[in-house]
């Protein structure tokens, strides 16, 4: 596909079809990350990776949920 650099203030913007932002998992805010690999401008989606303990430390008895109930047992589950 073929598509044009436009000015944005004082840098350069390219947009990106929808369909192709769908296809990498990019949405408007996401990071990414741009690198020129022989002679090749390259725009990669930042994967995060997650760390246990970072999110663990996010809980807070604000945003602590109670229980959720999930229906009746099927099967031989004790509840």
């Amino acid at each position: 596909m073929l598509t044009k650099i436009r000015m944005w203030g004082n840098s350069l913007g390219l947009r990106i079809p929808k369909s192709f932002a769908a296809e990498v998992g990019v949405e408007a805010g996401s990071d990414v990350d741009i690198s020129v690999e022989h002679g090749d401008l390259v725009i990669r989606p930042v994967r995060r990776k997650y760390d246990l303990q970072e999110l663990l430390a996010k809980v807070s008895s604000s945003n602590l949920h109670g229980e959720i109930s999930t229906g009746k047992p099927r099967g031989r589950e004790v509840w």
